[in-house]
């Protein structure tokens, strides 16, 4: 079924599902993501894009987004998954969590599907790519795992042509659903939203548990290189005690070289009484991270050259320079070992960075279709 190959592209259709069984009583169980929606005929999931249509699970928005956009690899954020280069990004519409401070709640909470206003088959993305010169395709303003057929039809399209993908992700999905979206990916940056129950609970309408199970898996069962990022929200999930919990549960299950991203909040959505998260306090938990092992530790959404740039963990050197998404310095060599000292830099990396800079271009895809 998630074949590419064998699906006619029909953008005003639905497309069949597998992750989903009948209950006693008639309904009919979603199995994609924890949050289990049980449908009766005609309904949605909370995901909007996930229906029940005769008596099974189908995909609404196959082959339909909200829009293409060449973006910096940064922007994702990844910093250690070949740096400088130009991604294909887009996403289409819905989302499995209901975060109250969504700050991309236009595609992700859209009702209207006037929102996908464009169209494209897998082929097409990966062509398009190729001839825009994107290293890779990416996953993101609202999450793959509730559009998990056509990512990997995707996906595997972009292979047979050369080009990589990223998920971006909040992580909340299945495990044998995991299992088939991660063979196919290439890189993905996991939002790790906070680290208690609480938060996943009452901001996000998830559990937390969920996340970190994604996160032991894709560290010691996939080859997917993976970078996380926490938006920090006052008086939410800002507190060092809870910075330190998650970073040194972060060293302990995923090991030292996961880089983790901090970010900056501000006011969206269903959260406009928390003011913007202070500089000083993404500083303190790259400090919190750094001193409990994290060997690359990041600050986002604020002009922070030290914060955004890389060291290595070994000789303090720098390795990375950067400004916002701009690439300056570069002391590695193709296989990302230190110029000083010869120590590896974990990631993916090449002889030299992209050269891409801090661009963002609208594509519209149809001048790339057969």
């Amino acid at each position: 079924m998630t074949e590419s190959s064998s699906r006619v592209f029909d953008p005003s259709a639905t497309a069949p599902t597998r992750y989903w069984h009948v209950l006693e009583d008639g309904r009919v169980q979603c199995d994609l993501c924890p949050r289990f929606c049980k449908l009766h005929e005609g309904q949605r999931g909370l995901c909007f894009v996930r229906a029940r249509q005769d008596g099974h699970i189908v995909l609404t928005t196959y082959g339909r987004s909200s829009g293409f956009c060449i973006d910096p690899i940064e922007k994702k954020p990844l910093s250690h998954f070949l740096p400088g280069t130009p991604v294909l990004s887009f996403g289409t519409a819905g989302c499995n969590l209901a975060c109250k401070f969504c700050q991309n709640w236009d595609i992700s909470k859209s009702r209207e599907f006037d929102t996908l206003a464009d169209a494209a088959a897998p082929e097409t993305i990966a062509r398009a790519a190729r001839e825009l010169g994107c290293r890779s395709v990416a996953f993101t303003y609202n999450d793959p795992v509730i559009f998990h057929e056509y990512a990997i039809d995707v996906a595997q399209a972009c292979r047979e042509q050369g080009i990589r993908t990223v998920a971006v992700t909040a992580g909340y999905v299945c495990p044998e659903p995991r299992a088939e979206f991660y063979r196919h990916m290439d890189a993905a940056n996991v939002d790790l939203k906070a680290f208690s129950e609480r938060f996943y609970k009452h901001v996000t309408g998830s559990r937390l548990a969920a996340v970190l199970d994604t996160l032991v898996y894709l560290r010691h069962e996939t080859s997917v290189w993976f970078e996380l990022t926490t938006l920090l929200i006052p008086g939410e999930n800002d507190s060092a005690a809870e910075i330190d919990a998650m970073t040194r549960w972060v060293v302990e299950h995923l090991g030292p070289d996961v880089p983790m991203h901090f970010t900056a909040f501000h006011p969206d959505w269903k959260m406009m009484d928390k003011p913007p998260t202070p500089p000083a306090t993404l500083t303190r938990a790259r400090e919190i991270a750094r001193a409990n092992g994290v060997r690359h530790a990041y600050t986002g959404n604020v002009h922070d050259t030290a914060g955004g740039s890389t060291f290595c963990h070994h000789c303090g050197g720098l390795l990375i320079g950067r400004d916002w998404y701009r690439l300056g310095t570069w002391n590695l060599d193709e296989q990302g070992r230190c110029d000083s000292c010869g120590t590896l830099c974990a990631g993916v990396f090449e002889a030299a960075p992209g050269s891409w800079g801090a661009r963002r271009m609208p594509v519209r895809l149809k001048d790339y279709a057969i």
